[in-house]
């Protein structure tokens, strides 16, 4: 009796399948998968083209096999889990390097490791070889996350700017400085004259260029730095309420705040309102970021615009380029000022 072939499970597609329909050797369509390098473009144009009509997929399990590299990249944050939900600007790097490593073909695996047995259990799993190299993403530069992945040889690149004397990771970073500073210039040409700033995490190199570059333009309009005036926050909404809060009761004739991130300074327009300081006409409050909160604050926020599609590019590029074998770079991106209703 001849047995029916109907709803048997089709044999997934072969390397094999794709040779023969493009009408080259298995050799070719392997150097194609792995580059296309000494790879004619016709050739490479017909195995293309046959993977398409194949449905052929890679085995990235047999790949790293033969090749010794896992075929996927780690986007590790190093903050408590809440932060990555609470934080716009965490999960725009997150879809950003998502998309740049589309384009070749390469996953993204989300890492949390916001306790010292999360860290540990993280690094373990990457010097393991888990995956070819690391987008590092935290508040605090000073991590020993990088150092130690950065001593084991795993191909590191980092948001922002590494702290401490002569480290060698690569990084993309924002020029937090100049940033401030065209927030504080903005202030000043409004005609306020007693800024107070909530900082950053002065562990961090975006907390330590901010409050510099503020205390530049300060300086070079001829006012002194009154400590009264600066009080300091973790990025967190919760911190810029506080940190508010603080400048009121330190210096009640305020007229203008610079906050080092638009999620802090929603807290600070809370904490503004609950003293019924306001907005702008009573104190002017500028941000940092450009991101979600800055427009859904009320009113809407004058920030410096990071330019966060550049810098997940940039880290991608970096990474990949660091994979293949060249040096660790540093990339400054520039900022915008963004000029809306809180000023």
């Amino acid at each position: 009796m001849t047995m029916s072939n109907t709803g048997a499970r089709r044999r997934p597609p072969t390397i094999h399948d794709v040779a023969r329909e493009a009408g080259v050797s298995r050799g070719t369509v392997s150097r194609v998968l792995n580059g296309g390098h000494y790879v004619s473009p016709a050739a490479q144009d017909a195995v293309n083209a046959a993977i398409k009509k194949t449905g052929y997929v890679v085995n990235r399990h047999a790949r790293s096999l033969i090749t010794g590299r896992s075929d996927s990249i780690g986007f590790l944050l190093t903050e408590p889990q809440e932060r990555f939900f609470e934080d716009p600007n965490f999960n725009v790097l997150l879809r950003g390097c998502t998309q740049a490593l589309a384009a070749h073909d390469i996953p993204l695996l989300l890492m949390l490791a916001g306790t010292k047995d999360e860290r540990r259990r993280i690094t373990r799993y990457i010097t393991a070889g888990h995956v070819d190299g690391v987008l590092l993403v935290s508040s605090h530069s000073a991590d020993p996350v990088a150092k130690e992945l950065h001593e084991a040889g795993v191909p590191l690149v980092q948001c922002g700017k590494p702290m401490g004397p002569g480290t060698k990771v690569s990084y993309v970073a924002a020029d937090d400085r100049d940033g401030a500073r065209d927030m504080v210039r903005h202030l000043l040409s409004l005609g306020r004259r007693r800024i107070g700033v909530v900082t950053g995490p002065l562990d961090s190199p975006g907390g330590v260029d901010r409050l510099a570059g503020y205390k530049e333009v300060l300086t070079e309009a001829g006012f002194e730095i009154d400590e009264r005036l600066i009080v300091s926050g973790d990025y967190s909404r919760a911190s810029g309420q506080a940190g508010a809060e603080q400048l009121l009761a330190q210096a009640p004739d305020m007229d203008a705040v610079f906050v080092a991130s638009d999620l802090m300074a929603q807290g600070v327009l809370a904490a503004l309102e609950q003293a019924g300081r306001r907005v702008p006409q009573d104190i002017a409050v500028g941000g940092f970021d450009d991101s979600a909160a800055a427009l859904a604050a009320r009113p809407q926020l004058t920030t410096v615009r990071q330019p966060y599609d550049r810098i997940s590019a940039e880290m991608v590029r970096v990474l990949l380029a660091q994979i293949g074998g060249e040096d660790p770079a540093a990339v400054i991106l520039p900022t915008e000022l963004v000029k809306r209703d809180s000023t």
